[in-house]
């Protein structure tokens, strides 16, 4: 067997659980992940959901957008443990976003969480319109394929051969992936709360300035009343804060795209149109609003950022998967640079080789 049906079979076995056969349900956990606290709600009611740990993740509870009730599970909670592509393992670059989230009851928890109130009270339309730009929620392409796109400018931009887009989809498409591993293996590790969870346990009682929903603008709440510049339908992902997803794929889809055009040049740009705003639609932006990245590094800053106007991440977790996505990427180019030059024969599938000594829930 080679070529795709090796890498399909390869790939079948790899710990994602692609078929459904380690536990019921394709891409489903079978690693036996628990929350620790109870669902919260987005806002809090007024019988106030405490989570019994405050410095670990809380599950939501809410109403999508078919009107089905939600309730929150750990998506890919078994993602630290696929087998990547240049990695060694999920937890390689561990180190990279080491000492972790903060500690509840610090001076850091309480002024991560009185940054993002001061963001929210003071959105203007650009980074409400950078924060639903870079959303990638729900039904779309999502963090990978919106840089995948991007891609897409520069084989335009770079006149590619058919070669050459085949050899910068590979890197940038396994970069990301591995990025995917390293971001859950930090998610899993650290299991940390969301800024859902810890502004309204940090300001509950207590008088704050922030956005009260859509249309609503600024206003004067108690600090449990807090919600994120998000659709009520889709209030925060499914899983654990630290470290964010859209940062380390796009500071890692940055680097590989950099190492391939041999620059940061990027010059790509998007104009929102007025009033096309999917959380306060007709009204946001007031005119149309323009982003524009001169370098790659500029929009994977961005992409981090858009989620703190968003309030679904705090500064420290947005920097933290900048500096997960660089180091990735660099071993990611160094393997795909081996098979471009034909130094790497590929695996076989893993159903075919020995068992792994690697210490994880399926060899224990």
């Amino acid at each position: 067997m080679s070529g795709p049906a090796a890498v399909l079979e390869f790939r079948h076995h790899d710990k994602s659980n692609q078929l459904g056969d380690l536990t019921d349900g394709a891409y489903s956990d079978w690693s036996g992940y628990r929350p620790l606290n109870p669902p919260g709600t987005v806002p809090a009611r007024a019988s106030f959901t405490k989570p019994l740990n405050p410095e670990h993740w809380q599950p939501l509870t809410y109403t999508d957008s078919t009107g089905s009730l939600v309730l929150q599970m750990f998506a890919g909670a078994q993602w630290c443990y696929v087998t990547p592509f240049a990695l060694t393992k999920g937890d390689e670059f561990r180190s990279a976003v080491e000492p972790g989230p903060f500690k509840y009851g610090t001076p850091e928890y309480q002024q991560q969480a009185e940054e993002l109130i001061a963001l929210s009270a003071h959105l203007t339309d650009r980074e409400k319109m950078i924060a639903e730009y870079w959303s990638d929620g729900p039904g779309t392409e999502q963090p990978p394929g919106h840089w995948l796109q991007f891609a897409q400018f520069v084989s335009e931009r770079d006149h590619h051969t058919l070669d050459d887009d085949v050899k910068m989809f590979f890197v940038l498409s396994n970069a990301m992936f591995d990025s995917s591993i390293a971001a859950w293996d930090a998610k899993r590790e650290y299991d940390s709360v969301r800024p859902v969870t810890a502004i309204p346990l940090l300001f509950r009682g207590r008088k704050i300035r922030a956005w009260g929903g859509p249309g609503k603008g600024t206003v004067e709440m108690d600090g449990a009343q807090w919600i994120p510049y998000q659709p009520a339908t889709f209030p925060t992902p499914p899983f654990p804060e630290y470290v964010s997803g859209h940062s380390t794929y796009s500071a890692a889809a940055a680097r590989i795209l950099q190492l391939w055009t041999g620059s940061d040049r990027f010059g790509d740009s998007v104009t929102l149109a007025k009033g096309s705003s999917k959380i306060e639609p007709g009204t946001t932006p007031s005119q149309p609003i323009t982003l524009r990245w001169e370098t790659f590094t500029e929009a994977a800053i961005e992409a981090g950022m858009s989620r703190r106007y968003g309030g679904i991440h705090f500064r420290a977790v947005d920097l933290a998967g900048q500096r997960l996505g660089h180091v990735v990427a660099e071993k990611a180019w160094k393997k795909a640079e081996s098979y471009f030059e034909g130094q790497v024969t590929p695996p076989l599938p893993l159903a075919n080789q020995a068992s792994s000594t690697a210490t994880d829930p399926l060899s224990e």
